[in-house]
């Protein structure tokens, strides 16, 4: 079980509310903080081990700087995403940029910005040596395992995603690496998103560590680190438990005294890029309840919409809804929670039992602070809401700013009507 507590209180929120209108999100600076120093622990074992925040989870430059101050580097998948890391001083071999279908321009920045590319398909080594002047001395490769493993709901079974090179292709874009000038390797594979069962991280780093000495072995290669990827989940659902990232640190260390040391292959670092599991649990879509409407079912109206958190309404995905100042109450009312999009999808709970909600009562929307603002959108008009950040002393610092509809018109132009 999990406890879904907040770190405010109704009072709290409502003063908050007198300066910035809901909905609005919510970051809790404390808990990313001691989250982030809890990974790192779990893996101080490892010589060298970096976590990679994947920007893409919440990208705003105050929470990057959050973990660029806590040793993480920065996961990047665009050039947007590369812009915000150097932005917040992240550069170099603190960026691993992952990314998929790439344009050039994204591969030409990368490299200039000296960030770790992973490249996604052996075709890219000649796109990226021909877009960007060459290869960089350090190069990784992303790994699709196909039907060797098991993918989960999210990411999908390994040989129908999109993502990576297979064992044999693998195996020859490092010698054609190698070959064109390339002296420094890494590794790295994601086969999960949002996974709870610690033995798929634990199982790819096994994965990871065989292919390190294989490649030792059959082709002289030696790694500098394999990346496992992200893909460790949160405990959306009360009933569910989160991973023990102490516990997962120790097994993937018996792992590698298994496998790497005997292979005279110490030290190999160990790398990650969560991004889900440091800010998840500390975001909060904070909201007002605006209308009620009886019909066949019970409905409950907020000033949010889908537009505002999309996992919902895009995946089926449950997000806990606490009633501010009714935390004690009976659930004992069934109700679902609306916005007000022109689309019946647009639900942050179906059949979901609350205590009495009434016109004017906050809501706040638990375990929103990854892929929750990033996934924002503008259909029907509606306009993205602010973030703030709750700094650790208390006092909140508005970090995004609303929009206005002077944004939502700002790219439009007129002058040929």
């Amino acid at each position: 079980m999990t406890n879904k507590n907040l770190p405010f209180n109704e009072a709290r929120v409502r003063d908050i509310i007198r300066d910035h209108p809901t909905p609005f999100y919510l970051y809790d600076e404390g808990g990313i903080r001691r989250n982030a120093r809890r990974l790192n622990a779990a893996f101080g074992w490892c010589e060298g081990f970096k976590e990679y925040f994947a920007v893409k989870a919440t990208p705003n430059p105050y929470i990057l700087k959050i973990a660029k101050e806590e040793g993480f580097g920065a996961d990047c998948s665009s050039l947007a995403e590369l812009a915000l890391a150097e932005r917040v001083g992240i550069v170099g071999e603190e960026i691993m940029f992952t990314s998929n279908d790439t344009p050039a321009p994204e591969y030409t920045r990368a490299k200039a910005l000296g960030a770790i590319v992973n490249l996604d398909d052996i075709t890219h080594l000649r796109y990226l040596e021909e877009s960007a002047g060459g290869l960089p001395e350090l190069i990784c490769f992303r790994y699709n395992p196909g039907p060797l493993r098991e993918g989960n709901a999210i990411i999908g079974t390994p040989e129908q995603a999109k993502y990576g090179l297979t064992r044999a292709q693998l195996f020859e874009a490092y010698a054609a690496a190698r070959k064109k000038g390339s002296r420094r390797f890494g590794l790295h594979t994601m086969v999960a998103s949002n996974e709870l069962n610690a033995e798929f991280f634990v199982e790819t780093a096994r994965m990871l560590f065989d292919l390190a000495v294989e490649l030792a072995e059959k082709l002289d290669v030696r790694l500098e680190f394999v990346n496992v990827g992200g893909g460790i989940g949160i405990p959306y659902r009360p009933e569910q438990k989160a991973i023990d990232l102490e516990a997962l640190g120790q097994r993937v260390k018996a792992e590698y005294d298994q496998r790497i040391r005997p292979a005279g292959l110490h030290p190999l670092k160990v790398c990650m890029e969560n991004g889900r599991c440091i800010t998840g649990p500390y975001g909060f879509l904070v909201t007002r309840a605006i209308h009620e409407k009886h019909t066949y079912k019970e409905y409950v109206g907020v000033d949010a919409c889908m537009a505002n958190l999309m996992r919902p309404g895009m995946y089926g995905a449950y997000h806990h809804i606490t009633v501010l100042g009714k935390e004690d109450a009976p659930r004992d009312t069934m109700v679902d929670v609306v916005g007000s999009l022109c689309e019946n999808n647009d639900k942050f709970a179906i059949d979901r039992l609350l205590p009495n909600v009434q016109i004017g009562d906050i809501l706040a929307i638990h375990d929103a602070g990854a892929h929750g603002h990033s996934m924002g959108f503008q259909y029907n008009g509606k306009l993205r809401c602010a973030e703030l950040l709750m700094r650790e002393d208390g006092s909140v610092q508005q970090i995004r700013r609303a929009e206005t509809l002077d944004d939502y018109f700002a790219t439009l132009d007129f002058s040929s009507l």
